[in-house]
């Protein structure tokens, strides 16, 4: 079962654009979150205790290393209140990182990580429950069990993915064709601009030639 959260930040600063949140019941739950996570997503837990897997989906154009303060909190004081020692203590520190940092490697326990990059995980210390965040966190939770809808959440986000590539790709090409066009009308242009000015030419020299030809006592014969 997983369990899904709208965070609108405590001033309800994101109220028209609630973030969502969402976690594993339990380890085994977790593990089907590390499987079918998606890039978009960045993944909590409490440092150095046990705690559930809490993860924020971000929203086109986000990075993970600048999430909104009150979105973070959001996020940290859930990972805290879920967190069967750290729910119990003051002065947590909660680390998060993208989902696709994650490293799963065999021998690993069941809801067991490590990280591909350590540098690419950041902390944030929080000072003590707020049971406001996690009441108002709790209203708008929902439940869906299964992992299906796990997995057709990442089939749809892969095959948008691949449309976007595809959509780039396209864009691409027509615009590399239309600078080859661009190209090819701007040697075309000059090359009748020098044609021009070389009949130009022509015709000063013709001119002149003829001036050079006239002999004006032939007015008077």
């Amino acid at each position: 079962m997983v369990y899904y959260f709208k965070s609108v930040g405590s001033d309800k600063s994101f109220e028209d654009s609630p973030r969502l949140l969402y976690m594993g019941k339990d380890k085994m739950e977790n593990e089907d979150l590390i499987k079918y996570g998606l890039d978009d997503d960045v993944w909590f837990h409490v440092d150095n205790l046990s705690s559930a897997h809490v993860y924020l989906r971000l929203e086109p154009g986000e990075k993970w290393d600048q999430i909104p303060e009150a979105i973070l909190v959001d996020c940290a004081q859930l990972t805290k209140a879920n967190s069967i020692q750290g729910n119990k203590r003051d002065n947590v520190t909660v680390i998060y990182t993208p989902w696709r940092n994650l490293r799963k490697t065999k021998g690993m326990a069941d809801g067991e990580v490590g990280f591909k990059n350590e540098k690419s995980v950041k902390k944030i210390h929080i000072q003590f429950r707020e049971n406001s965040v996690i009441n108002r966190l709790q209203k708008t939770r929902e439940e869906i069990k299964g992992r299906e809808h796990l997995i057709v959440a990442r089939n749809a986000r892969d095959r948008d993915a691949v449309n976007r590539l595809l959509e780039k790709q396209r864009k691409e090409k027509e615009e590399a064709e239309q600078e080859k066009l661009r190209i090819a009308e701007e040697r075309k242009r000059r090359e009748t601009m020098y044609d021009d000015l070389f009949a130009d030419q022509d015709e000063i020299e013709k001119s002149s030639n003829q001036r050079r030809m006239y002999d004006p006592e032939e007015d008077f014969m």
